[in-house]
């Protein structure tokens, strides 16, 4: 019997390369400053009690890139997997559906804006709006019922949160 999913975190993908001449939006990298600065955010939250049971990935080579940080810095090394549907224009039922198989308490989504922002509205009941998410922002949601009922948002980091000032 699969374990009720009762969090969800959604990562947009740390700062990218820009767009190569012949467009190929897909294999963009992280830049150096986007490693750095979603590494040590993702440090803090780990050390604040952040822990993953599983990483789903848009297959774009810069969400890729920052999933593998996210496990590598997490307790456990969480696994990542491809799932086509985080790709831009993200399809929320088909990764609701593809999570709802997994045997996970919580659960990482890593993909693009606008379409993370539009997923964290529409998993806390407004499917109208959408949260602003920089560039390797995290927000973790609360589900008090389980994955595909409505959430709470519990918070919403970004790289610079922890940055001395």
């Amino acid at each position: 019997m699969a374990t009720l999913t009762t969090r969800l975190y959604f990562v947009r993908h740390a700062i990218a390369e820009d767009a190569s001449a012949d467009g190929d939006d897909r294999s963009r990298r992280l830049t150096r400053k986007g490693r750095r600065r979603f590494t040590r955010l993702v440090k803090r939250l780990a050390r604040a009690g952040m822990e993953v049971g599983l990483i789903a990935t848009s297959p774009l080579v810069r969400t890729r890139q920052t999933a593998e940080i996210l496990a590598a810095e997490l307790p456990g090394t969480p696994p990542v997997f491809v799932v086509e549907a985080l790709a831009p224009g993200s399809d929320w039922q088909a990764v609701v559906e593809w999570s709802l198989t997994r045997d996970a308490e919580s659960i990482a989504w890593v993909g693009h804006a606008p379409c993370v922002g539009r997923l964290v509205a529409a998993s806390i009941g407004d499917g109208s709006a959408a949260v602003r998410m920089e560039k390797g922002a995290i927000a973790s949601i609360a589900f008090p019922d389980g994955l595909g009922h409505p959430g709470e948002l519990e918070w919403l980091a970004f790289p610079d949160l922890f940055r001395r000032r």
